[in-house]
Parts: C-alpha cells; structure tokens; sequence
C-alpha cells in the first residue's frame, strides 16, 4: 500500500505569553492506504494539535509531513488548499450548515470544487445511501438526531473522494448506542470501501475497532499497538 501520510520528527511549540508549550515534542508516524488508525490520549497528549497538523490546519514548528508524499511545508496558500482537499474532515459537533438539508450539506463540498450539479445530486444520493439516510435527504439537521447528523457529517466528508478521513472524536457527542452504529459505520466504510481513516479519541473502547492504536503522553508516541 501507498503511504499517505507520514510525519517525521513532528514538533509544535507554542508561546503562551513568554512562555513555550511544548504541544509535540517528536512525532514520527506513518498512515498507509487502507488503514484505520486510532489516536489515543488524554487532554493535553498533544493528540489534537497532531490532527490539526495533519489536516495542514496549522505548520509544525520544526519536522516535516508528509501527504502522499508531498512535504506540507513547502506549500503556498493555494497549493495548501488543494491538500486540504484530499482530506475529509469529520468533527466532534458535525458543523452542519442548519439551513440546508442532508443532501444540501452534503453536496456542498462537491459545489466548492465545481462538481456539475446533476453528478452533485447523484454522488450525495450514494452517499446518503451508503450511511443509511436515502430517507431522511430531504431534513434540516434541526429535524436529524445525533447519529443522523453525524452520518451527514461522515457522508459530506466522503464527497469529494478524499485520500483519507480524519476525524475527530466523531462519537464524543452521541449516546454510547448511537456511538456503537457509528463506529460499525466507520469500520464498514475501511473494511469494504477501503477508506483510510486517522481517528483522535479519549475512549479506549473505540480503539478496539481499529487495526491500530497510537498512544499518546506529554507531546508523543508512548505505545503503538496492531489491534
């Protein structure tokens, strides 16, 4: 398999005041296609400071990544922008716009990339359908319960054939029923569609359902288990 994203010797450092936080002290790590990896620790292991890195949210202050072999640190504006492209980001409170509907908030990203409007319409359908929704295309987020929202999300994500999906404490805002159906979502998406998926979470009982788990301390990589 292509390696799609690697990080070597990864450091953050931000400046409180005057004085340095040491947010990533040295991560080096390697995501190949097919993947699903779970990163796991808690508050202040640095793990959210790597996924915004990784979804080149924000510059390491010193190490490289790479996506798909292109080293981020090189990258003007719009070149970043067309990494950031490659990435389906899946998030915590679904940021779905309230006023459009399922399909609506799912086609969006397809409209920003100029996808005609009638292959725009066909993809969301699929997609709707591949995360148990073909029925609900037509509700506002404000009519969808927690895991249906978040099924948008997941769906809206995969819309523009992203390389990989990172995604960031995708269960942390649902029941631990809904969280269990997403889960097998997302597992079903890796195993059968092959969608290479990084994961950031506190809840060990998720890790489980991955084929890897990182583990995380004071700003690196204390354990590296194959699930």
């Amino acid at each position: 398999m292509a390696t799609i994203v690697q990080t070597v010797d990864l450091k953050k450092t931000y400046l409180l005041g005057k004085v340095p936080v040491y947010a990533l002290r040295g991560v080096s790590l390697k995501v190949e296609g097919g993947d699903f990896l779970a990163i796991l620790g808690p508050s202040g292991s640095g793990k959210s400071t790597l996924l915004n890195l990784i979804g080149a949210l924000d510059k390491p202050t010193d190490g490289k990544l790479l996506i798909e072999g292109v080293d981020v640190s090189t990258l003007n504006d719009n070149q970043l922008a067309d990494i950031r492209r490659k990435i389906g980001f899946v998030f915590q409170f679904f940021n779905l716009i309230p006023r459009f509907t399922a399909q609506e908030n799912v086609e969006l990203p397809m409209s920003i990339a100029g996808v005609s409007r009638t292959e725009r319409r066909k993809r969301s359908e699929e997609l709707l359908e591949t995360v148990g929704l073909k029925d609900r295309m037509d509700h506002k987020p404000t009519e969808l319960s927690g895991g249906e929202q978040q099924r948008v999300a997941i769906a809206r994500a995969l819309a523009n054939n992203p390389s990989f999906l990172l995604m960031d404490e995708p269960t942390g805002n649902i029941d631990s029923k809904t969280a269990d159906e997403i889960i097998r979502l997302i597992k079903g998406l890796n195993e059968e569609k092959g969608v290479t998926i990084i994961m950031v979470t506190h809840d060990q009982h998720l890790t489980a359902q991955t084929k890897r788990t990182v583990r995380m301390l004071d700003g690196v990589i204390v354990e590296e288990t194959v699930n």
